[in-house]
């Protein structure tokens, strides 16, 4: 587990960027967090760093957007799911287990379609309205190369 503290949106930003500069086709990423806590802001920052070019938004109306990076990004935002089982409506699957990227806010709806490995990313937010606490917890062993190079990632203001 990887902990760091963003004074600000940029850092944030910066944490989801470094992120995407180094995952890989079929990695799962799953952002926690509160209403308002910076989930959309990493996801932004991690698509760019996918190569993503131009706006990215939470698709809360639209459940998922897709965005061409040098592999495809699936953002996820199923705040307004009832029963993880309208997934299936999404064909989520293919998304999850394709060869792109999935990025997921609000996971907790995922219920029993958790997948079994994942980069679990947590934000709190603290005690002014810019600062976060980010932990990040490799989910399985897909993951170690990308916690290896985290460790060494100063840029949040650790």
């Amino acid at each position: 587990m990887l902990t760091w503290l963003s004074h600000s949106e940029e850092q944030t930003y910066r944490l989801g960027k470094r992120i995407g500069e180094n995952i890989k086709p079929g990695d799962i990423i799953l952002l926690f967090g509160e209403l308002g806590s910076g989930k959309t802001v990493l996801s932004r920052g991690i698509a760019h760093g996918v190569g993503v070019i131009g706006m990215v938004t939470s698709p809360t109306f639209t459940l998922m957007n897709t965005y061409v990076g040098r592999i495809p990004v699936y953002h996820f935002d199923i705040y307004r799911l009832s029963e993880p089982e309208e997934l299936y409506d999404l064909d989520y699957e293919d998304y999850f287990f394709g060869s792109g990227v999935s990025i997921v806010e609000w996971p907790e709806r995922l219920g029993f379609l958790l997948p079994e490995e994942y980069l679990k990313i947590t934000i709190f937010r603290l005690y002014d309205e810019n600062s976060r606490k980010i932990v990040v917890e490799p989910m399985g062993n897909r993951f170690a190369a990308l916690e290896e190079v985290l460790m060494d990632y100063e840029g949040t203001g650790n």
